[in-house]
């Protein structure tokens, strides 16, 4: 479904990804691992084409979309919920869910694609009225996915969804990944929940200092002495 091919990125003059190449196929959970200033979030934000790879290619289903703008590739079925959620605080639940159904066949079906939303996270339900930023942090990570839901995604990107979260509300989060998963949507996940995040992998690569150092099944990797020792403190 998506394929990276040696990508270079900077910022500015400033290189963050040497050569990185990855594919995530159909109906996979696929996850980026390593420590911050690896350039996770970064990877993502080029598939976003919020930033520009100076070398190398993406290609989505057969197509190349390293040189569309991004307000395109959401129309590929590509969405990206960003690490930090970065919701609409001032407007409501389903304001903000709306948002994120703009186009197409997703504008067509919003109300459809909103009570499956609901399904999902019957607390957004209960506040659907309520301002986005008098919400919890675990309702407002659950908005930001339900937000990106609303587009009908085939590929959902998800940035550091654990993150701030209490342990408990972790595990409701990874839990809410297989689901959609489950439900036939591919998943890329950044995460700095090594443990969790490989327990529910397909396959994962290890983006180290901008460069991809090992990849394999999350069951390999959960069993790597490298990984075991820098990312697990076993």
């Amino acid at each position: 479904m998506l394929s990276v091919k040696g990508i270079d990125v900077f910022y500015g003059d400033l290189q963050i990804l040497w050569d990185v190449s990855f594919e995530v196929n159909d109906k996979e959970i696929v996850v980026l691992v390593g420590a911050n200033g690896a350039g996770k979030s970064t990877t993502l934000r080029t598939i976003s084409a919020l930033l520009t790879p100076r070398k190398g290619s993406i290609e989505f289903n057969g197509s190349r979309i390293d040189h569309l703008l991004a307000n395109k590739i959401i129309e590929y079925g590509i969405v990206h919920v960003p690490e930090a959620r970065r919701l609409f605080p001032e407007m409501t639940v389903e304001e903000n869910l709306i948002i994120g159904s703009l186009y197409g066949e997703a504008k067509r079906k919003r109300f459809e694609t909103m009570e499956y939303v609901y399904s999902l996270f019957p607390r957004l339900k209960e506040r659907k009225k309520q301002t986005a930023g008098t919400l919890s942090g675990g309702e407002q990570q659950m908005l930001a996915v339900g937000r990106g839901l609303m587009s009908m995604p085939k590929l959902m990107m998800l940035d550091e969804p654990s993150l701030g979260l209490a342990p408990l509300l972790v595990q409701e989060i990874f839990a809410m990944v297989k689901q959609i998963n489950e439900a036939g949507v591919t998943v890329l996940l950044v995460e700095q929940n090594v443990r969790q995040t490989l327990a529910i992998a397909d396959r994962a690569y290890v983006l180290e200092n901008g460069r991809i150092g090992l990849t394999g099944t999350g069951k390999f990797l959960l069993n790597n002495e490298h990984v075991k020792t820098a990312y697990l403190g076993v």
